[in-house]
């Protein structure tokens, strides 16, 4: 379907999805593999190995730069024909086989390929991409109520050892997403390396115990198959199990790192898109709905087509179902300055991030920093670091009569 037709009020109106061709360059991402064989026989540079690393952290934010953004939504009249196209639901499918025929030819090179130590650990980050980025489509798939998209969505995840994330995510996140209860939402003075290790442990724990407790409610222990987070894992213990049956136990360190790799890959993600935002509560001390101002936004086209428009992120969280192709963008979400790619390396770098995020959170929230998700372990650093900053911010916001956050430059 190249374009959508309809009449509205009384007029036949024409609209053409213009990235509709563009969305398969997302499939390129399981083709890194490959494609650092490629360049490494051709070059004899074992530096062509970090081809996935070098592509989230170097290409794309170049791409991003040189394309820009594109903040068109499709008109409303035209959503559920866009819904129902299954062009878009088969990209996401696709994904699936690319990525487990890298994964495996990538453990076949690790230990016939005669590769150096240096390109040996390039290859298993290489691969770590993929499964990394293939998180977004399990992300994509995962949030779906047609069962086999679920289904395809674990066996995605099965690569990273995440299976998890498809119970944690959905009702976990989603119902806490911006609040200090979140182990996924990053805290305002919280680096990305002492939120890492927070968010993989919080997850898990989460996880397992939203369904321990939907188990428990049907009258059933968790130590079942029906157990979503368990199931999960089981896939993953037998493709490993599988693996190094096939490949030995030389393999364990390939399989290890490039499982490390992926999912760090998706909490670097996670620890952007929600940083310092925080639902504030009401006189009966509920948190407020989640609303576009909740999420960091990013419009780039480049990160949005490989990751399945996951960064028009508010959007996503007001309608969990909605399909890639029609997600939307706001004028009230907060917007990064950058794509993905740029903001997953200046989040490697915590005095980077807080010089390039701290002041755009502050300026959401006029200065004032009981608006915000502050880490409680930061707090005391936090006032002393932006105290003056917020008081003069409050006094501007309060002198100029401002009653709503103010939007953070970009």
């Amino acid at each position: 379907m190249a374009a959508i037709t309809a009449t509205v009020d009384g007029r036949t109106e024409t609209w053409k999805d213009k990235k509709r061709w563009i969305w398969p360059v997302a499939l390129l991402v399981p083709l890194l593999p490959f494609g650092a064989y490629r360049e490494a026989e051709r070059w004899g540079l074992d530096l062509f190995w970090f081809l996935g690393p070098l592509w989230i952290l170097v290409f794309i934010p170049i791409v991003d730069t040189i394309i820009g953004t594109d903040k068109n939504n499709p008109p409303e009249w035209a959503e559920p024909a866009l819904e129902a196209d299954r062009y878009y639901r088969i990209l996401t499918y696709l994904y699936l086989p690319l990525q487990y025929a890298g994964f495996v030819w990538g453990a076949w090179m690790f230990l016939n390929g005669d590769l150096s130590t240096v390109a040996k650990i390039g290859l298993t980050l290489t691969v770590g991409t993929v499964g990394g980025i293939g998180i977004a489509n399990a992300h994509e798939l995962g949030h779906k109520k047609v069962k086999l998209e679920r289904r395809v969505a674990k066996v995605v995840l099965a690569q990273t050892g995440y299976g998890h994330f498809v119970v944690e995510h959905n009702r976990g996140h989603h119902a806490r997403v911006a609040t200090p209860e979140d182990p996924a939402t990053a805290r305002f003075g919280e680096s990305f390396w002492a939120f890492f290790p927070r968010s993989v442990i919080g997850a898990a724990r989460s996880g397992w115990t939203l369904e321990k407790n939907r188990l428990a409610r049907k009258g059933t222990g968790p130590w079942t198959l029906q157990n979503d987070v368990l199931n999960a894992w089981v896939l993953t213990v037998v493709l490993f199990a599988g693996m190094l049956v096939a490949f030995g136990p030389g393999i364990a360190p390939y399989l290890i790192g490039q499982a490390v790799f992926g999912f760090s890959l998706l909490e670097v993600v996670n620890y952007l898109e929600h940083y310092g935002l925080l639902r504030q509560k009401d006189e009966k001390g509920r948190y407020e709905r989640c609303q576009p101002r909740h999420s960091w936004n990013s419009d780039h086209v480049a990160t949005n087509v490989l990751l399945y428009g996951l960064e028009r992120h508010s959007d996503h969280h007001a309608n969990p179902t909605r399909r890639y192709q029609t997600l939307r963008t706001f004028d009230e979400a907060p917007q990064l300055p950058s794509g993905y790619g740029t903001m997953i390396g200046i989040a490697y770098l915590p005095p980077l991030w807080r010089k390039v995020m701290d002041k755009r959170v502050l300026a959401l929230y006029d200065g004032d920093l009981s608006k915000i998700n502050v880490d409680p372990r930061k707090r005391a650093k936090v006032e002393r670091r932006y105290g003056h900053l917020a008081t003069s911010m409050a006094d501007a916001a309060a002198g100029s009569g401002t009653t709503e956050p103010a939007t953070a430059s970009t």
